[in-house]
This record gives structure tokens, C-alpha cells and sequence, in this order.
């Protein structure tokens, strides 16, 4: 974090990256002097409304975040510059986004928790675009224009107002994670779980967090056992409503690839629930995306993954999602970064922030899924060493089918042998 002074004094001059957070109403100028370098910009959590038509002289600019401001419309001083792949608007208060105001090179893009209502049909002009948040807005549908977003991977449309998948977005090439439950398109699967008081918990440390929320080990005395608690924050965050999430962990149904859900919280004004207690020998199986990979995970680096490992984890989770489309609900957000694994190989498909209940008579929407499937096998086959190897070709195979950018060509998870 840079300070306004620091700023103002000329020490951050030749600085590549500037983030000040201090309730600035305006944007100040002297960011201009630093045109000749500044490449990551971020301004989040300040009382900005307006950008200045200067903003183009950033020339180098490549990642720009306005989160937790005032904005009421996506600003079009952008549109000159022409090296930004990453623009973020988070938590503002953006009603309007007009025509041909952003630069071609966009690949993310994030507008979650607005008040938008549309798109303007000029979105269809981003051919580059990997990546868009749009979770938490007032969307009634999307311009068709999109369908020309054919290296879209992730879409985030949860917690909207949206009444009808359209039939294009399923033709979308490279789309692997889509998230849209919390829209009046969505069949609702209501489930019931036993209740416990929250008094009956005895809350121990953190274990980790999130998006949407917080998971703290606790020692249940009715289980009379460790239990897992996850505390959500019961808002709407970059994939949906947090009390669908709830839902989705209550109706996924027991598989011994998923952490069990025990029961929900009673009598708190918090929603949480009580999960399987996972012990720390299990590790996440990989990292979230960063500012480089966009869509795709990151590994530890120099990890090696026997072909043993691959094929193991492989069969894991392709078991694991097809009891979850079995039961009409898509995962979402199928990677790396929510697969916990152990020493054995033994392994569990978590986070379901980003599930969406879905008519599984629409066989599309698990289609969707298997490429993300597909782009896990081609993470861990990338960091196997064991190439020359007949399990590794057959896996490969395997890789090339479920990211078939042909969707008709991609198997079902049921259709996937081991």
C-alpha cells in the first residue's frame, strides 16, 4: 500500500505499481507523472465517481481496480488505453454501461455487486475476453452481440434477474466455469438438514476463508466428534448469494470424494454449517488463477506429478462430478485451488460458492463442466514428468476430448471410463 504523500512527493516516481486507499474524492493528477511506468493501478475503497480524460496518457497501463467506490457508470476514458487486459469495479454503484467504451484488449472484466440492468451490445466487441464477473447486478438478459466472445471461460451471472439461459452461451467454445444460480431461470432444490444450537460448539482456530466466508474447527458435543463450521457472511460475493451456497453443500448428497455436510446452524443470526472435519495432512491440490493465468490455476513451482497422481485425482473428481450432474447441480468453479488431496492420493471436491441448480434433462450444462474437468487433467499431465507412459497418452486423450472446443464432441462425466 502507497500513501497520497508518498505520491505527492515524487518518491514513487518510475514506480510499475500504485495502490492508495484513502477515501480520495478526486483523482489526483500526479498519478499522470508516473505515465512512463505505471503499469497496475488501484484505487479501491475511496469516494471516486469520475476518471479524467487524462487517464489515456497511462499508456502502459495494463490492470486498473476501482473497487468500493462511487461510480454510477462504467467511465469510457479508457478506451485509449490500449495495453489494459484488466479493468475491476466492484461494490460500486454502476447503472449504466454505454456503447464502444472500452479498449479491445480486455480479458477480465469485473462489474460484480452493481446495479446494472444491461449490456451495451458493443461487450460483443471484446473477442479477448477470458473472464467476466457480473454476479450481484440487475441483469434481465444478455445482448446476443456476446456470443462473439468465443475465448470467454468464466462467466459470473449469479444473483441477477435473469429469466432464460440463452442457447448461444452454450456454444461459447472455451466456456468452463459459469456460475448463475440466484436468478429466476434457476430450478431451486430446497433441502432439509438436522439443526444444531449454536451453543453446542466449541469453536477452536481458523481453519481458512473466503469469499463467502469464514471455517473454523469446532468440537461438536452432540456429534461428540471434531466437525469443520463455515460461517457465511450472508452477502453476495464475485459468485453469487451466499445462502445458495448453503443450499448447494445441503443438496449435493454424500460421496466419498465430497466433505460430508453434518447439519446446519440454529438459533444465530449467522448462517453456518457443520462439515466433515478434514485433517491438515490434506493440502489444496493447487492455487488460484493470478493477474498472468487469468482463468487457469497456479502450481507450486516445480511440482511433479506421478502419472499415478493424475490418474488417481482424475477419476476422483470425474466420480465426484457426475454424482453432482446426477443430481442437477453444476459445480461452477471445478479447479485445482478446491481440490484438497493427501499423501495417498485421496482427495475431495470442495467450495461450492459458484453451484447452480440445473434441469438435467439440459445435458449442456454439464458439457460446460467437463472442459473445466478437461483443463484440470491438462494442469496436472503439464507438471507430469511420466510422458512416456501408457496411462499418461490415454489420459491425454481424454484431455484432448473434454476440451474439444466442439461441445458435442465432449463426453458426459457418466460417459468417462478409467
Amino acid at each position: 500500500m502507497n500513501t497520497l504523500s508518498e505520491l505527492l512527493s515524487g518518491k514513487l516516481k518510475g514506480t510499475k505499481s500504485l495502490k492508495i486507499s484513502e477515501n480520495l474524492r478526486s483523482f489526483p493528477s500526479e498519478i499522470f507523472e508516473l505515465s512512463d511506468t505505471l503499469e497496475f493501478l488501484d484505487l479501491s475503497n475511496n469516494a471516486l465517481s469520475s476518471i479524467p480524460k487524462e487517464i489515456a496518457g497511462l499508456k502502459k497501463l495494463k490492470i486498473a481496480f476501482f473497487s468500493n467506490n462511487l461510480f454510477k457508470s462504467v467511465p469510457s476514458e479508457f478506451k485509449a488505453c490500449e495495453n489494459l487486459y484488466m479493468l475491476g469495479f466492484k461494490s460500486n454503484q454502476i447503472e449504466t454501461f454505454d456503447e464502444d467504451i472500452l479498449p479491445l484488449s480486455i480479458s477480465w472484466l469485473i462489474l460484480t455487486d452493481n446495479k446494472m440492468k444491461s449490456l451495451p451490445l458493443s461487450i460483443g466487441k471484446l473477442e479477448k475476453l477470458q473472464k467476466f464477473a457480473l454476479a450481484g447486478n440487475s441483469l434481465v438478459e444478455l445482448p446476443s452481440s456476446m456470443a462473439n466472445c468465443r475465448n470467454l471461460e468464466l462467466l459470473r451471472l449469479s444473483a441477477n434477474n435473469i429469466h432464460e439461459i440463452p442457447s448461444w452461451l452454450f456454444k461459447l467454445p472455451k466456456l468452463a466455469w459459469f456460475a448463475f444460480s440466484g436468478n429466476p431461470c434457476v430450478i431451486s432444490s430446497e433441502s432439509t438438514l438436522k439443526e444444531v444450537a449454536f451453543d453446542d460448539l466449541d469453536i477452536k482456530e481458523l481453519l481458512g476463508q473466503g469469499a463467502s466466508g469464514e471455517i473454523f474447527k469446532a468440537y461438536s458435543k452432540v456429534l461428540d466428534k471434531d466437525v469443520a463450521i463455515k460461517f457465511f457472511k450472508g452477502m453476495v460475493t464475485s459468485d453469487g448469494y451466499a445462502k445458495d451456497e448453503m443450499n448447494a453443500c445441503m443438496s449435493a448428497g454424500e460421496h466419498k470424494n465430497l466433505i460430508k455436510v453434518f447439519a446446519k446452524i440454529s438459533e444465530d443470526e449467522r448462517l453456518g454449517l457443520l462439515l466433515e472435519y478434514i485433517p491438515p495432512t490434506f493440502q489444496n491440490l493447487g492455487y488460484p488463477p493470478n493477474f498472468d493465468t487469468c482463468t487457469r490455476d497456479t502450481y507450486e513451482e516445480g511440482i511433479d506429478f506421478s502419472i499415478e497422481a493424475v490418474y488417481t485425482v482424475a477419476k476422483a473428481i470425474a466420480s465426484a462430478a457426475e454424482h453432482l450432474h446426477n443430481n442437477g447441480l453444476m459445480h461452477g468453479d471445478l479447479y485445482a485451488h478446491n481440490i484438497l488431496i493427501n499423501n495417498e492420493y485421496r482427495c475431495y471436491l470442495g467450495d461450492f460458492g459458484a453451484a447452480s441448480f440445473y434441469d438435467t434433462d439440459y445435458k449442456a450444462y454439464e458439457k460446460i463442466e467437463v472442459r473445466a474437468f478437461g483443463c484440470l487433467l491438462e494442469d496436472m499431465l503439464t507438471r507430469c514428468g511420466e510422458k512416456e507412459n501408457t496411462i499418461y497418452h490415454s489420459l491425454d486423450k481424454l484431455r484432448y476430448r473434454c476440451m474439444s472446443e466442439n461441445i458435442d464432441e465432449r463426453p458426459l462425466f457418466s460417459e468417462i471410463e478409467f
